[in-house]
């Protein structure tokens, strides 16, 4: 957990407001997530800081509190659809865990009209 909050502090100290993210995980597969449900689990899991992260799950997780709190300003097109279908895909398919992710990253519900019109955009 500590570990996660200093990833999310140094990704945040560190960006420039026009830097974009890493591409090296753009051909993520989000779709193997929706017909896998234990992987799935496995990233929540990672995402809550409550088990094991795959490198991509690293990388994807320090986008989760930017596509939380600002829409992932600093993502790049190719990464808000891969975040937008990912968070779509947990909402839908993983209601307790994606209930549990947003109490983490927005306990109060702050962003949820944001996030709902994020996805919106980026999925067809």
């Amino acid at each position: 957990m500590k570990l996660l909050i200093l990833l999310v502090v140094v990704a945040v100290a560190t960006a420039r407001p026009d830097e974009k993210y890493s591409s090296r995980y753009d051909d993520f597969d989000v779709d193997q997530l929706k017909e896998n449900p234990r992987l799935m689990n496995a990233y929540i899991l990672c995402f809550l800081g409550e088990g094991k992260c795959t490198p991509e799950g690293n990388e994807i997780n320090t986008w989760i509190p930017e596509a939380v709190n600002n829409t992932c300003k600093n993502c790049s097109d190719k990464q808000k659809v891969l975040v937008a279908k990912m968070i779509k895909t947990m909402m839908d398919d993983h209601a307790e865990g994606w209930e549990k992710l947003k109490n983490k990253y927005d306990p109060e519900n702050v962003h949820e009209d944001e996030l709902k019109q994020f996805i919106g955009e980026h999925l067809p």
